[in-house]
């Protein structure tokens, strides 16, 4: 019997994600050092399931779509829905209006539809958690990307920590400083 992870890397595979190039590699092994972070950091099963297949609608700053938001219902059916919603809230976060604005506003911008909504409390850490993860792994695989956006991220990511895990906050202090 196989498990919702081996369900979720067959998806990647068939969909071409050892193709991609990704800092540290491909996406494929992007993706699982940050499903596999997010376990080691004790987060919860369906969040590790959303990091392994975070990219899979593209995202505001990785073009590459793996899926078409029509096909929700593949994502759902292979991770479940828990960790397919944050995929899409994941992909579908307009960075720029929703990032910095966070912890005053509590507002999640969609860059699929344009619209914004606060999301609750424990989506909310979930997803923070999953973006803190995923930029931790980029910039200790791309030095370059550490030196042009690490100081930017860290201060991001310091206004975070209230609104995320501790683990995760530790982690974001461990690889960026501060």
């Amino acid at each position: 019997m196989t498990t919702p992870r081996d369900d979720a890397l067959t998806l990647l595979h068939d969909r071409g994600a050892h193709h991609i190039e990704h800092p540290g590699g491909t996406l494929h092994t992007h993706l699982v050092r940050v499903h596999d972070r997010l376990l080691a950091l004790g987060l919860t099963e369906h969040v590790a399931l959303a990091g392994l297949t975070h990219a899979a609608y593209g995202t505001d700053g990785f073009a590459h779509a793996l899926l078409a938001t029509t096909e929700r219902d593949l994502l759902r059916a292979t991770v479940g829905a828990e960790a397919e919603q944050l995929v899409h809230h994941y992909g579908g976060c307009a960075r720029k209006p929703t990032w910095p604005h966070l912890t005053t506003t509590g507002l999640w911008h969609n860059r699929f539809d344009g619209s914004a909504r606060r999301l609750p409390a424990d989506t909310l850490r979930d997803l923070l958690d999953l973006t803190i993860v995923n930029e931790l792994d980029v910039c200790e695989q791309s030095p370059d990307t550490a030196a042009r956006h690490g100081e930017h991220l860290r201060d991001l990511f310091t206004t975070w920590t209230a609104l995320a895990s501790p683990r995760v906050s530790a982690e974001a202090r461990r690889v960026l400083g501060g």
